[in-house]
C-alpha cells in the first residue's frame, strides 16, 4: 500500500455509490471514551430521531439498534435523481418534521419568496442537504448532543470519532446479513436472548408493529408481505443451534468462541452473528466479488499500484459469497461489539 496509508483508508470511508441503484450504508458511531451514557430515555430519544432525520434527509432506514455507548444503523441512500426532484411542498413538510414552528415557518417564507432568486437559494441550500449519508450521520449526531447536553447540563463533545461507514453491496444476502448482525447486538452483549424483547432495535421495532421499521425489512428481503418476510427474517436471525442444550443463554462466549477457532472448527452463520465481525464495521465495502471488483476499478486512484483486483474474501466458511474490500489481518472475530 501507498505511506499515506490511513488518509487512504479516510477517503475509501467516504465512497458513495450514485447513480440508478444509490447506495446502502452500515454507519456506527461510538460515545466518546466508550462511556455508558445511552439509558433507557437518551436511547427512546435517539430511536424517535433515528426516524425524523431519516425522513428529513429522504434516506432509507432498513434497520437499526442503538446501544449504551454506541448506534448501527443501515440506511439506503437514494440516488440523485431521486432527491434532485423534491418539490417545494415536500420540502416544507420535511423541515416542519425536524425543526420547530418558528424556524420551519423561516424556511417557509424563504421557499415562497417573491424573489426567485431567493426562492431558488433557499431550496438549493435544502437539496445539498438530501439524500446523502454524511449529511444525515452529522444531523443525527448534533441534534442528539443538543438535546443530550442540555438534558444533563453539560457540555462539550458526546461522540467519539468520525462516524464508520461500509458500503453494502444492495443484494440480498449482502444486505440480511449486515441487517441481522445490527439486530443481534443486544444478544451478542447478553441483554437479550432474543432481539425482540429489545426495544432500541429495528427487529423488535417491527415486531411491534410500526410501518416504518416493517418496510424497511420487508425492503431488505424483497418482498410486500411482512408475515412472510418477518417469518424469513426470523429464521436467518435464529438459524439452527441457536440456544445452548439447556435452553439458556443465547449467544457465543469468548471461552466457546476461542475453543472453536483453536481446533480449526467453523461456527454456523447463526452463530458467526452472535460475535463481533469487524468486516461489517472495518470492511470499507462488503459484498459479493463481482460487486467490489466493479467498485475498485471504479475508484483505482486509491489504491495502491501493485493492487490488482479489490475483493478480499472474508474469513470464515459461513460467509462464503461475501468479501471485503478491505483485508483485515487480527482482531477479526470477538466476542461482542
Amino acid at each position: 500500500m501507498r505511506i499515506d496509508l490511513m488518509g487512504t483508508i479516510m477517503r475509501l470511508r467516504r465512497l458513495k455509490i450514485r447513480g440508478e441503484v444509490g447506495g446502502v450504508y452500515h454507519c456506527m458511531t461510538r460515545v466518546a471514551g466508550g462511556a455508558a451514557l445511552l439509558g433507557p430515555r437518551e436511547r427512546e430519544v435517539l430511536r424517535k430521531q433515528i426516524w425524523k432525520v431519516a425522513d428529513f434527509c429522504g434516506v432509507d432506514v432498513l434497520t437499526y439498534c442503538v446501544m449504551s455507548n454506541h448506534f448501527h444503523v443501515l440506511l439506503r441512500v437514494p440516488p440523485e435523481s431521486e432527491s434532485a426532484g423534491v418539490d417545494d411542498g415536500e420540502l416544507v413538510r420535511r423541515v416542519r418534521v425536524i425543526y420547530d414552528r418558528n424556524r420551519a415557518a423561516a424556511w417557509e417564507a424563504r421557499l415562497s419568496h417573491e424573489d426567485e432568486a431567493e426562492r431558488s437559494k433557499a431550496r438549493e441550500a435544502l437539496l445539498a442537504r438530501l439524500g446523502d449519508v454524511s449529511i444525515y450521520m452529522k444531523e443525527l449526531k448534533q441534534r442528539f448532543s443538543i438535546w443530550y447536553n442540555h438534558a444533563h447540563g453539560r457540555f462539550g463533545t458526546l461522540w467519539a470519532e468520525r462516524f464508520k461507514s461500509v458500503l453494502v453491496e444492495p443484494s440480498l444476502r449482502a444486505l440480511v446479513t449486515v441487517a441481522c448482525y445490527i439486530d443481534l447486538n443486544p444478544v451478542r452483549a447478553g441483554m437479550c436472548e432474543d432481539p425482540k424483547d429489545y426495544r432500541f432495535c429495528g427487529y423488535a421495532q417491527a415486531v411491534s408493529g410500526e410501518r416504518g421499521a416493517r418496510r424497511g425489512l420487508m425492503r431488505l428481503l424483497e418482498s410486500n408481505n411482512w408475515r412472510g418476510a418477518s417469518a424469513e427474517y426470523r429464521r436467518i436471525l435464529f438459524g439452527s443451534g441457536y440456544f445452548t442444550e439447556s435452553g439458556g443463554e443465547a449467544g457465543i462466549s469468548w471461552e466457546r468462541l476461542e475453543k472453536v477457532r483453536t481446533r480449526r472448527g467453523e461456527l454456523t452463520l447463526a452463530e458467526l452473528l452472535r460475535c463481533r465481525v469487524r468486516y461489517f464495521s472495518d470492511g470499507l465495502a462488503v459484498g459479493s466479488r463481482e460487486y467490489l471488483d466493479d467498485l475498485f476499478r471504479k475508484n483505482r486512484s486509491f489504491f495502491s499500484r501493485n493492487r490488482k483486483d479489490g475483493a478480499r474474501r472474508m474469513r470464515s466458511d459461513a460467509l462464503n459469497g461475501l468479501y471485503a474490500l478491505r483485508d483485515l489481518q487480527k482482531h477479526v472475530y470477538g466476542a461482542r461489539e
